[in-house]
């Protein structure tokens, strides 16, 4: 799910909360009606662009992502999602004033919850913050098994699968999350599932079963769900071969459709294509970068490696101007459909996606190290702060006084 994409459905989201709408996945850039001015960028976010939709969306990706390349993350990065909790164990799309609890202005959100689990669970140290969001999709499930972007609308495809990754990445058991009926998030996603033989989207899993949305974009979320994976996927060693009925009786036969509806559609050009926004001058579709990303996932996650190399060759070829556009959400996607293919996110088409994504916000961890220990002398050369002079007098002065402990001058490193 690209940026774009994902402010579409949270203003649609909005809409349908406070004015009685329902809730359609149709157009990928719509705002709300009244769109409030661009919220300004905080320290510890990644991006340079408006928060209000995506805050929390990309900072989850962008952490998940530098997690899976092996980098650590700034502390005051991680710190910054953390923050962004609400007492409930929620995560709305962004809120400015983290010191005061939610109120009833900042609507929940399942899908930057979901994210907002995965990448702390992956980083470790914030067991509390992600039992407390668990916990919280739990109260919002509906009765049958699924989630909405936000508590009290009808399941969709998306929310559902990023809360079922959310689950497995924290140890909660999906297929054992039951609702009051007894209907677990599997029994939930099978009712998105077209059949083969469907006049339209025969298949494919669809956003909501009246509401089709981006075909692409559920499909691939939901292929991806029903392996039990979350954003970070690893190709598993064997493909699944057998051919499945055309009526999908079960969430595994749904999945293996959907990932041979995705199969088919990159087979000739080697990417999805987004619709055209409605009432643009130009109205041809456009390549979709985000869910093209999305779609070398799950194919990966159904071990449909081969099938996968296509678009992965495209998204080589064509991502990088997009990602750079785009930002850090998008260097992620990037980042993950690498990783789940096996293939390098350092030298991905020539460009180092890690490097890129790691320049749009914080320096990780060991950069700053680096950066201190450069400043404070470190590095074994001289500077303003004289760190070497009192190494050297501390050394001296331990080794003389027979101490076991020296008495260095050298600045802690920053968090």
């Amino acid at each position: 799910m690209n940026n774009a994409r994902r402010r579409g459905i949270a203003a649609l989201a909005v809409s349908a909360v406070l004015g009685g709408a329902v809730a359609a996945a149709v157009a990928p850039t719509a705002h709300a009606a009244t769109t409030p001015p661009p919220a300004p960028v905080p320290a510890g976010l990644y991006g340079k662009g408006d928060p209000t939709y995506d805050g929390v969306w990309r900072q989850s990706l962008a952490l998940l992502a530098q997690d899976t390349a092996g980098v650590r993350p700034a502390a005051r990065a991680v710190d910054w999602l953390t923050a962004q909790q609400c007492d409930s164990g929620a995560f709305p799309s962004y809120r400015a004033n983290s010191t005061q609890d939610c109120g009833p202005k900042t609507l929940p959100d399942s899908n930057a919850t979901a994210a907002a689990i995965q990448a702390l669970a992956a980083l470790g140290g914030r067991d509390a913050a992600v039992r407390d969001s668990v916990n919280w999709l739990k109260s919002v499930q509906n009765e049958d098994g699924g989630w909405s972007y936000t508590p009290g609308g009808a399941s969709d495809a998306n929310s559902t699968s990023l809360v079922i990754g959310a689950l497995a990445a924290a140890g909660a058991e999906p297929e054992k999350t039951l609702s009051a009926k007894d209907r677990s998030p599997y029994d939930a996603l099978l009712t998105f599932a077209r059949p083969c033989d469907a006049r339209e989207h025969g298949r494919a899993f669809v956003y909501q079963p009246k509401q089709p949305g981006i075909v692409g974009d559920s499909t691939a979320a939901a292929v991806t769900a029903s392996a039990g994976k979350g954003l970070v996927v690893t190709a598993p060693a064997q493909a699944r071969e057998a051919k499945p009925a055309c009526d999908p009786a079960t969430i595994e036969d749904a999945a293996r459709q959907g990932a041979g509806y995705l199969a088919d559609a990159l087979a000739k050009t080697g990417h999805l294509l987004l619709p055209p926004t409605p009432g643009a001058s130009d109205t041809k579709p456009a390549p979709d970068f985000g869910n093209t990303a999305d779609a070398v996932v799950a194919l990966a996650a159904q071990g449909l490696t081969e099938q996968a190399a296509k678009p992965l060759a495209w998204l080589e070829r064509n991502a990088s101007d997009w990602a750079k556009e785009s930002g850090p959400a998008a260097y992620a996607q990037l980042v993950l459909a690498a990783h789940a293919t096996g293939t390098d996110p350092r030298d991905f088409g020539g460009t180092d996606l890690v490097a890129a994504l790691n320049a749009t916000g914080p320096a990780p961890e060991k950069a700053q190290q680096a950066q201190q220990a450069e400043k404070s002398g470190k590095s074994g050369e001289k500077d303003d702060s004289g760190s070497g002079v009192w190494w050297f007098v501390g050394a001296f002065f331990a080794a003389s006084a027979g101490a076991g402990f020296l008495l260095a001058g050298r600045r802690k490193p920053r968090s």
